[in-house]
């Protein structure tokens, strides 16, 4: 048998290829698979309505990464877009919840932004890119929030198209946040960046001075925010929180995330007797500490009768402009001196904190993995987003097979 150089390179592609190998800086993951030449993508071509779309997948640059996605959550901001494009966006590829598996890298890619190594077949998350401040860092003693930077799935879209989750691959930029997550669960990884979020706003109500273990704490609204909202108190060990609401199914839910009481404001006739409720709930206290989670102006202007003298509330459920409130200033906030903070995002920080977060709610039993209710394939994103405006579930995701 006559065996030459070019037989030679045959036989080992073919090897390799069977041994599931690929080449440096490619897939070597039996579940990934070889990476196509193109990949789906679900773009928002007009309100509420996504078509599944085809495009080449590209030469990587020396800093960029290939992720092939395996799930996204679908965010309150993907439900505006859907509904009502605020941002101007369309058409754009959606999903900014998501993870993956890195399937291909460019050479200069070696750790992310926590300082971890990155190597194909890792699990990974974004946070943004660093274009609109490169000022911002990973340990920025500012604490910088950062939610002036570029983030994937909110971007306007591009001649590449691969930069948003709900799609089969991504581009990963150079100049972005990349995290490796390989140890949390797919579940755990698409509820990381909602998570963050929370993270951020607890450690701003820690700036308070007010916030402490035995403080009691009122959570207004038990979507996903609040739900995860009172898990992370829980995490610190706040045994006495409220939940208010208006859906039993979600109190009830909310009393497995760590509520050792609940509200339902549709039993209380006005705002005295809803108030009346809540200091029942705490054996006849006000609250120490308010969250307000749901982005409603009627909830905000209620807040405030719930908390105590010398109280402190934290805003975080505006994310986009949801109209104004009515309050009363000397009532509301000047005679009861309540220190009141907002949070917007979170930073690089916070985003690696919420790693921790989720692996000690596993520790003490809380059920994150069940505010994923509801699994769609991409190819059902449409009904998936439309389940999401229903308000049928807590977390909708999109999970490729």
């Amino acid at each position: 048998m006559n065996i030459n150089s070019q037989n030679v390179e045959q036989i080992v592609r073919q090897v390799l290829q069977e041994m599931g190998g690929a080449s440096a800086g490619e897939s070597k993951s039996a579940k990934s698979g070889p990476i196509p030449e193109k990949s789906r993508v679900a773009m928002l071509t007009a309100l509420e309505h996504y078509d599944i779309k085809e495009y080449p997948i590209p030469q990587l640059g020396d800093d960029d990464i290939l992720v092939k996605v395996e799930g996204c959550g679908i965010c309150g901001t993907d439900a505006h877009e859907f509904k009502r494009d605020p941002f101007g966006l369309i058409p754009v590829v959606l999903g900014h919840e998501g993870t993956g598996e890195i399937v291909k890298m460019g050479k200069n890619v070696k750790k992310d932004s926590a300082g971890k190594d990155l190597k194909v077949g890792d699990k990974i998350v974004t946070s943004c890119i660093f274009y609109d401040n490169p000022e911002i860092t990973m340990y920025d003693l500012n604490k910088q929030n950062i939610g002036g930077a570029d983030v994937y799935g909110l971007l306007p879209d591009d001649d590449t198209h691969l930069n948003g989750w709900f799609a089969d691959y991504m581009v990963v930029r150079g100049g972005s946040s990349v995290f490796n997550v390989s140890d949390l669960s797919l579940e755990d990884r698409i509820l990381i960046e909602p998570c963050a979020v929370l993270i951020h706003a607890v450690e701003r109500a820690k700036t308070t001075g007010i916030l402490r273990f035995n403080s009691r704490v009122v959570v207004q609204g038990c979507g996903p925010i609040g739900l995860i909202c009172i898990a992370v108190l829980r995490t610190m060990g706040v045994e006495n929180i409220v939940a208010v609401d208006g859906e039993d199914k979600r109190l009830q839910f909310a009393k497995e995330m760590g509520a050792s009481g609940t509200v339902n404001f549709k039993n209380h006739n006005g705002i005295e007797a809803l108030t009346e409720g809540v200091k029942d709930a705490f054996g006849g206290y006000l609250a120490d500490f308010a969250f307000q989670c749901t982005g409603s102006p009627i909830a905000h202007s209620n807040i405030y009768k719930f908390i105590r003298l010398g109280g402190g509330l934290c805003e975080l459920g505006f994310f986009i402009n949801g109209g104004d409130a009515t309050i009363n200033p000397h009532f509301d906030i000047c005679a009861k001196e309540i220190t009141t903070v907002g949070s917007w995002v979170y930073t690089l920080r916070d985003y690696a904190t919420t790693f921790d977060f989720l692996k000690r709610a596993k520790g003490i039993g809380l059920p994150m993995h069940k505010l994923i209710t509801h699994k769609y394939p991409l190819s059902q994103i449409n009904e998936a987003h439309q389940t999401n405006l229903k308000m049928e579930g807590l977390k909708i995701a999109i999970i490729n097979e």
